[in-house]
């Protein structure tokens, strides 16, 4: 099996040749058809970089979001709407301008993937960040949408790493 680090590589490869934009109109669409976000009201989105999934779209709906923001190795919530404020953090990640809330609002979190397997379990980025999140708050449900280029038979997991509740692939 691969490492994650070399996983890591082919998925941002795989994902340059993707078409991102039909992507992510087929993700909003399948994302709002699933149970746990039509009964949500409080959601985490992530703002999408370069070669990934865009849920911007979801602002559309009638409910609270928030973005993630990280400082001294934490993920922080912070609410933002259509037309807030971002800020260019140390990772070159848009982040809300807005104050950390407490992640107890939140009744679903979207989770980036750079690889999701059929277990549940995806491949972040690296830095740990939604994991231990999602350790301490894990209540809250999950979604991960991915590309079926990137869904998997199986991820190398770790003590740490923490499943998802509801995969979409596209």
């Amino acid at each position: 099996m691969d490492s994650k680090i070399d996983l890591r590589i082919k998925a941002k490869s795989i994902r340059k040749y993707l078409n991102i934009s039909k992507i992510s109109s087929l993700a909003v669409s399948k994302i709002r058809d699933v149970d746990i976000y039509k009964e949500a009201r409080n959601v985490l989105i992530f703002y999408p970089m370069r070669y990934e999934i865009d849920l911007l779209a979801l602002l559309d709906d009638d409910k609270n979001f928030y973005l993630p923001k990280v400082f001294d190795k934490k993920l922080f919530i912070c609410p933002f709407k259509k037309g807030d404020k971002l800020e260019k953090s140390c990772f070159n990640v848009n982040e809300p301008c807005t104050s950390p809330v407490d992640p107890n609002v939140l009744d679903l979190i979207i989770v980036p993937a750079l690889m999701v397997d059929k277990n549940g379990y995806r491949l972040g980025y690296g830095g740990g960040f939604y994991d231990r999140f999602l350790g301490e708050n894990s209540f809250i449900k999950t979604i991960v949408p991915i590309p079926k280029e990137l869904f998997v038979e199986k991820l190398p997991v770790e003590i740490f790493d923490k499943k998802i509740d509801v995969v979409i692939t596209l």
